[in-house]
């Protein structure tokens, strides 16, 4: 007879049993309960929905066809060339585009209600600039600057930049209004004003006027008057971080635009050469560097700017160049390597060139893996050196030591166009004569090599 106990025994190995029996693939596991990251997304509501993005729109505005559209989608609509309302084919302007604020609240108030879904909220637009008001903010600053009330010029320069920096719309509507034209101006009535009453306000006006490029060419003309100019070379010499970057900025500006009236009269400017080369051993910000180094360019490759070169090659700026290369980001490297070609074409350039130990074996090291633009300089530059040495001297015989042979034979073979096709060739022939009992050097190590400038 078998007593409760022994039969409560037994029960539990036979299920133990089954268990063991039946096969993985049909066990049945507990599964985790689901974490709130793996929830479905909330469907965002229809009326919440831009027509055009189909996104939801931050920005709603309503057209007066009633319907509501993200004001960036419609009015990129808009610029590119439409003139209708997208649904409905009505005429349309993007002055007739009403912010709709209860729509906007709807999706505000949606938003934090799913919070802890992962929705973030979306913050309250800004109003845009209007057409009127960007002209009277812009009438505004060149009144102040006639009266020579440095102070409220400021203000107001600083204003019509925060408005511009805060949407492509309102850059784009202020840029309409003449902004350039209306700060340029008072750039250049300030200057002619007592240093005391215009303390600050010529570093806002610059600082304002960067947001407004291209300059058109009454606005260059502001700026390259004598006066202006003499300001923007102090500011770029002694002011603080934020106005010298500015000053930078709008030097180059002016330089691209390869107007040979501006180019005179910055080369004729006294001090904006050592200005520039003090930005460069004491560099401020990436942006100011490449700014100088374009303005620099500008300055001595055109005919008849040899004076700049001269003096740009006497307050060291080729030994600056090599050593700013060595560690140049793509960028900088062809800005450099632009300026080095050109002062190249003196003999004052190329004679510091051959004084430092740098300089053959950094323009070998960046004829590749940089750029097109890269390789066509560091040829031509490199070509300008060994063509104009005479003889059989060090400059040569430098260039085969670090490979220039093997990386010039390489490059004519994946293949090079123009004058950089002609310039490695000839190159190649140069440096054919002094390849004997010459040891290269495939790779270039520039922990090995003497660095006397830094």
């Amino acid at each position: 007879m078998v007593t409760p106990v022994s039969r409560s025994r037994h029960r539990p190995r036979a299920v133990r049993v089954a268990v063991a029996e039946v096969p993985l693939t049909t066990r049945r596991t507990r599964q985790p309960a689901p974490t709130p990251a793996a929830a479905a997304e909330p469907s965002v509501p229809g009326h919440f929905v831009c027509p055009i993005s189909l996104d939801m729109m931050r920005d709603p505005v309503t057209a007066p066809t009633g319907i509501t559209y993200d004001r960036d989608s419609v009015e990129g609509w808009l610029e590119r060339g439409h003139a209708t309302c997208p649904v409905s084919g009505r005429p349309l302007r993007a002055e007739d585009l009403i912010p709709n604020h209860a729509t906007r609240r709807m999706i505000q108030e949606w938003c934090v209600a799913n919070r802890a879904l992962g929705v973030e909220r979306v913050p309250t637009p800004r109003v845009p600039v209007s057409a009127d008001d960007a002209a009277e903010l812009l009438a505004a600053v060149n009144v102040a600057a006639g009266r020579g009330d440095g102070l409220a010029c400021r203000q107001l320069a600083a204003r019509a930049r925060a408005v511009g920096k805060e949407s492509e719309r309102n850059r784009r509507c202020l840029a309409a209004a003449g902004a350039a034209r209306a700060l340029s101006s008072a750039f250049s009535q300030l200057v002619d004003r007592p240093a005391l009453t215009t303390t600050g306000a010529l570093e806002e006006v610059l600082a304002a006027l960067v947001v407004f490029f291209p300059l058109g060419e009454e606005s260059r003309r502001h700026i390259a008057s004598p006066a202006s100019l003499n300001a923007v070379v102090s500011i770029l010499s002694h002011g603080e971080t934020t106005a010298r970057a500015s000053a930078a900025v709008v030097l180059r500006e002016i330089a691209s635009s390869s107007d040979a009236q501006c180019l005179d009269a910055m080369s004729e400017t006294d001090g904006i050469h050592d200005a520039l080369i003090k930005l460069l051993e004491k560099p401020v910000s990436p942006q100011a560097t490449k700014a100088a180094l374009v303005t620099a360019y500008y300055l001595v490759q055109n005919t008849g700017r040899a004076a700049s070169s001269r003096r740009l090659v006497e307050l060291g700026m080729v030994q600056l160049l090599v050593e700013l290369l060595v560690d140049a980001d793509k960028g900088m490297t062809e800005k450099a390597l632009a300026v080095l070609d050109s002062l190249f074409l003196t003999e004052e350039g190329r004679g510091r060139a051959y004084a430092h130990a740098l300089a053959v074996p950094v323009l070998v090291k960046k004829m590749q893996h940089v750029s097109d633009m890269a390789t066509e300089f560091a040829v031509s530059a490199l070509w300008r050196l060994c063509k104009n040495f005479s003889g059989e001297g060090p400059c040569k015989a430098e260039a085969l030591q670090v490979g220039a042979f093997q990386k010039l034979l390489l490059l004519l073979q994946v293949g090079c166009m123009g004058v950089t096709k002609e310039r490695a060739s000839e190159l190649l022939r140069l440096l054919n004569g002094s390849r004997s009992g010459v040891e290269c050097i495939e790779s270039v190590d520039f922990k090995g090599l003497k660095r006397p400038f830094l």
